[in-house]
C-alpha cells in the first residue's frame, strides 16, 4: 500500500518506519529542510531502541523516503496519516492550529479519493472539524479516521509492530476496510483492531493516559504517606500489585511523571471537560499532585544541608523524564535543576542519552559529564532523576571516593535499603524510611 506520513515528530517517524517494515511504500513530509536531509542521508534524528535498525533498511530497500512537499505526499498516498504536534496552549488545551492548518492544505490539493488518518493526540471532535476544513476546498471524495497512537517511549518501535490493540474510530466502510488491510499484519497472533466511531476512539486515548497518569500519582500519594507513618512503599506496592483487578505496571512510586503524553493529554482532557460543562475532579487533583511531586526530593535536600545550598555542588543523574529516550518534555530533573539554581547551587549532570536535548535548553546553566561517575567529582551529594539500567548497580566504592557527604537522593528508589546501608551511605528515597549515617 502507498503510504503518507506528515510529520516526522516521535509518532510520525515511529509510524512511518514501522509501516514501510511491512512491505508499504512510505513517504514522510515535514517542513524542516535540515531535518528531511539529515532522514533523506540515513540519520534518526531521535532516540528510540531499535527504530535505526529499521529505518536505515527501509531507506536502503527504497520503501521509505522523505520529502518538503506536502503535494508531494498527497499525490503518493492512499492513506494520509496525520502525526503532527498539537502541543498544550496557555490555558491546557491542545493547540489544533497545526492539524486544521494541514487539513485546510490537503482539501486543496488532493484529487482523488484519500483516507485521512487523525494519528495525532486530539480532543474529541476533532475528526468532524478535520473533515469540515478539508471539505471546505476538497473536490473528490474523502474519509477521516481516528487512529490514536498506544506507543511507550523507549519501547515504541515493539509496540507499534506487535500492538496489543489497534483504535479505529471510523463510520465509513470503505476507510475502514483500508485501515484493517494496513494493519492486517501486525496482529496475526490475535490481537484485536477495534472499530469504533470516531469521537469514541479520540476518548479512548485521552482516557488511557489519564488513567495511568491517575495510578501513577495515586502510588506516589501512598509513597508520601507512608513517609508519615514510617511504611514501606515497596511493600505495599507488593502487595497491591499482587491483586489481579490491580496489576503490577504503574505502581512504582518516584517524582512525577514527564514526557510528551502524560501532562499534557491530563491537562488536555480535564480542559475539555470543562469546556462541555464537566469538572473532571480527579484529574484537577492528579494535576496538582504531580506538580508537587516533581520535587519532591527538595525539602530532603534542603533539611540535610540545613536550609542553605548556596554554593553546594550536586551531581544529577539522568535528566530524560524516563530511561531509553531522549526525551525531556516535562521531565522531572528540569525542575528540580530550577529550584537548586535559584538556591544558589551548582549541578554536574550525565544522562546516556539526553544531555544534547538539555544543553540545547538550558546552555551552560549547568555542567555535563562525559560518565556517571565524572559527575560525581567534587559534588556534595548525588541525586537520581532517570532509572537508567547502568544506574542500579553502580560501583559504590566510586560513589563513595568522589562524594564529600556520601548522601544520595534518589527520586526512583533505584537501591535496597540495607544494602545501601551496608555501604555506608547517606540516602533518602520516595516512599521508604530515610538513612541518615
Amino acid at each position: 500500500m502507498k503510504i503518507s506520513v506528515i510529520g516526522t515528530g516521535y509518532v510520525g517517524l515511529v509510524t512511518g518506519t514501522c509501516l514501510s517494515e511491512t512491505g508499504n511504500e512510505v513517504v514522510c513530509v515535514d517542513i524542516d529542510e535540515q531535518k528531511v536531509q539529515k532522514m533523506r542521508d540515513g540519520k534518526v534524528p531521535i532516540y528510540e531502541p531499535h527504530l535505526d535498525v529499521l529505518f536505515e533498511r527501509n531507506i536502503r530497500a527504497g520503501r521509505l523516503k522523505f520529502t518538503t512537499s506536502l503535494k508531494e505526499g498527497l499525490e503518493h498516498g492512499q492513506i494520509i496519516f496525520l502525526a503532527l504536534p498539537t502541543p498544550e496552549d496557555g490555558d491546557g488545551a491542545a493547540d489544533l492550529s497545526y492539524v486544521l492548518g494541514v487539513a485546510e492544505e490537503i482539501g486543496k490539493i488532493i484529487t482523488n479519493y484519500k483516507v485521512i488518518v487523525d494519528k495525532s493526540t486530539v480532543p474529541v471532535g476533532t475528526a468532524e472539524k478535520v473533515r469540515e476544513v478539508i471539505a471546505t476546498n476538497a473536490k473528490c471524495d474523502f474519509d477521516v479516521v481516528s487512529n490514536p497512537e498506544f506507543l511507550r517511549e523507549g519501547f515504541a518501535v515493539d509496540d507499534f509492530l506487535k500492538p496489543e490493540r489497534i483504535v479505529v474510530g471510523s463510520s465509513a466502510e470503505r476507510a475502514t476496510e483500508l485501515m484493517r488491510k494496513l494493519y492486517k499484519p501486525f496482529v496475526r497472533s490475535g490481537n484485536p483492531i477495534i472499530i469504533m466511531d470516531e469521537k469514541s476512539a479520540e476518548l479512548t486515548k485521552y482516557a488511557a493516559n489519564s488513567f495511568l497518569a491517575t495510578k501513577i500519582t495515586f502510588m506516589n500519594e501512598i509513597a508520601n504517606y507512608c513517609e508519615k507513618v514510617g511504611a514501606d512503599v515497596d511493600k505495599v506496592r507488593i502487595g497491591m500489585g499482587t491483586d489481579s483487578r490491580i496489576g503490577k505496571r504503574f505502581l512504582f512510586p518516584g517524582i512525577g511523571y514527564g514526557g510528551s503524553c502524560f501532562p499534557k493529554d491530563v491537562k488536555a482532557l480535564h480542559k475539555s471537560g470543562k469546556e462541555d460543562n464537566y469538572n473532571f475532579q480527579i484529574l484537577e487533583s492528579v494535576i496538582k499532585v504531580n506538580k508537587s511531586q516533581k520535587i519532591a526530593l527538595i525539602p530532603k535536600i534542603k533539611e540535610y544541608f540545613n536550609d542553605n545550598l548556596q554554593g553546594k555542588k550536586f551531581a544529577m543523574w539522568g535528566l530524560a523524564f524516563k530511561p531509553e529516550t531522549d526525551d525531556i518534555r516535562e521531565a522531572p530533573s528540569l525542575d528540580i535543576i530550577d529550584v537548586l539554581l535559584k538556591e544558589g547551587a551548582k549541578i554536574n549532570a550525565f544522562d546516556p542519552e539526553a544531555m544534547r536535548n538539555v544543553k540545547r535548553k538550558l546552555g551552560d546553566e549547568i555542567r555535563f559529564s562525559n560518565s556517571m561517575y565524572d559527575a560525581l567529582q567534587g559534588a556534595d551529594a548525588l541525586i537520581i532523576c532517570t532509572e537508567w539500567s547502568i544506574f542500579r548497580t553502580p560501583d559504590f566504592g566510586k560513589i563513595k571516593e568522589n562524594l564529600k557527604d556520601r548522601v544520595i537522593f534518589d527520586g526512583r528508589n533505584l537501591y535496597d535499603l540495607q544494602d545501601i546501608k551496608n555501604e555506608g551511605i547517606s540516602y533518602f528515597s520516595i516512599g521508604r524510611k530515610d538513612i541518615k549515617l
